[in-house]
């Protein structure tokens, strides 16, 4: 008697189910490769959240390069990632249509205006205060000339809670 069972014909809702995104992942040969890419994916994600908390540490990008990682390491962390409430939309739309919703645009405008304007009246150090009015104009310059996502995309694109 085998100890092995037969493939399952019929695949799990988990496995293929509409939040299933192991297609889109092509591993590296290499299994220290795949761990460091892991490891960098983790550490990516840590700084992802760890920016929405911090105003000066962007959190789109960094989800961005975890998923980067991840797609080429692990279906099981992509999976995670892409699937995940908080952080899967924002991936799902910038991955498809290459832009962001209007109202992310506008909220991360008006975060960085009120952080950096608390900070800049914090800080006793003229040439400080100079330097985040400086980063505060170019991360207002990135978001402007960030792409909008289409009203109709954006109502089709589940959002952010």
């Amino acid at each position: 008697m085998s100890s092995q069972r037969p493939p399952n014909p019929t695949p799990t809702s988990k496995e293929h189910g509409e939040n299933d995104f192991s297609h889109e992942v092509n591993p590296v040969g290499s299994k220290a490769l795949r761990w460091t890419l892991i490891a960098l994916g983790t550490v990516f994600v840590a700084l992802g959240v760890a920016g929405i908390f911090l105003p000066l540490l962007p959190t789109t990008p960094f989800l961005l390069l975890a998923a980067a990682c991840y797609a080429r390491a692990s279906k099981r962390f992509y999976n995670a990632l892409m699937s995940h409430p908080w952080t899967g939309p924002s991936l799902r739309a910038w991955r498809q249509h290459r832009s962001m919703p209007r109202k992310a645009r506008r909220n991360a405008a008006i975060a960085v205006v009120v952080t950096f304007s608390i900070s800049i009246a914090i800080v006793p150090v003229m040439w400080v205060k100079g330097l985040l009015v400086c980063i505060c104009a170019g991360l207002l310059i990135f978001f402007w000339r960030m792409p909008v996502l289409p009203d109709e995309a954006a109502s089709a694109t589940p959002q952010d809670p």
